[in-house]
């Protein structure tokens, strides 16, 4: 029946501690996705709708954020980006030549996200100092081909350095690469929500 479901999912939500360190819950969610995301994959797929999801075997940079976001806080970015877009489009890139909102696509593309983290999280300001980046902070980049890229600050220092849990090309990663490319934005998206978030 329904009712244990939903018994069960708040049992689940009672017995649980309360979320100490949001930046360790959403850390711990992205890092486990290392070893299970093996593949780069950009190709545009129709997703579910809310919670679509490319196979977890595969994604890109933004898929890491995506499912972090989901499993540490239940926060679907697919939908609030969705959703956002439909209220401001204009606010977002024009860079694809759409018309509208495209739930299938527009959350996993990074200039969008950076968008959205813009509009409903904290912008902070780029540095060249490892100090000024902390844990569960999201940092996008130019890479030398020109294309975007996103990626969480880990808890762990490589050389004093922050690493980074992203997917570059190889899969769910954590590495060495803050400052390996030129930085175009650092942010925050932490609960609690700021009150005009998604």
């Amino acid at each position: 029946m329904a009712w244990r479901g939903w018994l069960a999912l708040l049992l689940t939500a009672w017995l649980q501690p309360a979320i100490a360190d949001p930046a360790e819950e959403l850390i711990e969610a992205a890092r486990r996705q290392i070893g299970v995301t093996l593949h780069y994959d950009s190709g545009y797929r129709v997703l579910a709708f809310p919670g679509g999801d490319v196979p977890r075997e595969r994604g890109v940079c933004t898929d890491v954020l995506i499912r972090a976001y989901r499993l540490a806080f239940g926060r679907d970015l697919q939908v609030l980006v969705h959703r956002d877009m439909k209220r401001a489009f204009g606010a977002y890139p024009q860079l694809w030549g759409l018309k509208h909102p495209d739930r299938n696509i527009d959350h996993r593309r990074v200039p969008n996200l950076a968008a959205f983290f813009k509009r409903h999280g904290q912008t902070l300001p780029v540095s060249a100092a490892a100090a000024d980046y902390r844990p569960g902070d999201l940092v996008t980049w130019r890479l030398p081909a020109g294309v975007p890229h996103i990626g969480i600050v880990s808890d762990r220092r490589i050389d004093g350095t922050p690493a980074v849990i992203h997917n570059i090309g190889r899969g769910t990663r954590e590495e060495d690469t803050l400052f390996a490319f030129t930085v175009t934005g650092h942010y925050r998206y932490l609960p609690p929500w700021p009150e005009r978030g998604g």
